[in-house]
């Protein structure tokens, strides 16, 4: 059944404010929290990530910028265990942090699909953290069919992951994807997931006009993880996380940073992850995040009918392709 664009803003909206959308964090950053799903956890709505964006930083800058983030209320920390050769976001966010644990959400993700990998990888990950435990540890970069097959096999990856969770290596699991909105919706259908994390973004949802003025998704184009990943995750409760929210760049110019940055959140997400490769981006979208405002229904459809007109089937393709280590 197709949905009515107008309907599933207004409906993800809500969905947003009913979950405790905007509330100070009661510091004196000014930086707003919302609610991670049914995890029950308070976090930034905005997330700094640990990318290769964040890898252009040299090591004793990397170090300064997370701390920087810290310091401007961001609580999320986002990194993965191939970001960088042997771990490095890792190491240089393990470094950053440290004397610092306490009140920071910190998220993982492991990459390999050989399921006897797994434990080896996440224990090297939280020595290169210097912590015992993250908060949340996704399997990273869920792609095509056959990749979903080899993560749920009786034993395999996700099995792996729900060890770990249960170990108390981890307190949530979770899954992301940027490059097939469908496979990762059958995931998000078919398995308990505290979490997942996704490419959200005012270029990439290809709506048209259907009967009785409503908009409805292009067939001609691959669908959209607003449109077909999102909703699954909201009906079971996960905790959300935004990402791609500039596409890499090449949102910039045709959109404001800020407008960009509000399209993701006003969507019914806890937090936007963004790489901050420049310290002023981090105090430019620390800035954006403590005044943010909702965009209205009106407002996000015409972004997106704007720019995902000139940019979804490029940044498709680029994303189908895109490896963020």
């Amino acid at each position: 059944m197709s949905i009515s664009r107008r309907e599933f803003l207004e409906t993800a909206a809500a969905a947003t404010l009913a979950a405790g959308a905007l509330r100070a964090d009661g510091s004196a950053s000014g930086m707003p929290t919302r609610l991670l799903g049914k995890t029950g956890a308070r976090v930034s709505i905005l997330a700094m990530g640990g990318g290769s964006r964040f890898l252009q930083y040299d090591e004793d800058q990397a170090a300064e910028a997370v701390r920087k983030a810290l310091d401007l209320g961001v609580s999320y920390i986002d990194t993965c265990d191939d970001y960088g050769k042997d771990h490095l976001s890792e190491r240089r966010i393990g470094a950053a942090i440290k004397g610092r644990r306490d009140g920071i959400f910190l998220a993982t993700k492991v990459t390999t699909r050989v399921p006897g990998e797994v434990p080896r990888v996440v224990e090297m990950s939280l020595r290169c953290l210097q912590v015992d435990h993250v908060d949340l540890l996704h399997i990273h970069s869920l792609s095509e069919e056959g990749d979903l097959a080899r993560v749920e096999a009786k034993g395999g990856v996700l099995d792996q992951v729900r060890k770990l969770r249960d170990q108390r290596m981890t307190r949530f699991i979770g899954v992301t994807s940027h490059t097939n909105p469908a496979v990762l919706a059958k995931a998000l259908g078919r398995h308990d997931f505290d979490c997942t994390q996704m490419a959200l973004n005012a270029g990439t949802v290809a709506m048209m006009s259907g009967s009785g003025g409503k908009m409805v998704p292009n067939p001609s184009m691959q669908a959209s993880f607003e449109t077909t990943a999102l909703p699954v995750a909201v009906r079971k409760k996960m905790g959300i996380l935004g990402m791609k929210v500039f596409a890499q760049d090449a949102l910039i110019g045709q959109a404001s940073a800020e407008k960009l940055l509000y399209y993701t959140l006003s969507l019914p997400v806890a937090a936007a992850v963004v790489s901050m490769p420049r310290f002023e981006h981090i105090e430019q979208n620390a800035r954006l995040a403590k005044a943010f405002r909702p965009l209205l229904p009106a407002e996000m459809m015409d972004m997106q009918k704007r720019l995902s007109e000139k940019n979804k089937e490029a940044l498709d393709l680029f994303f189908r392709h895109h490896v963020d280590a």
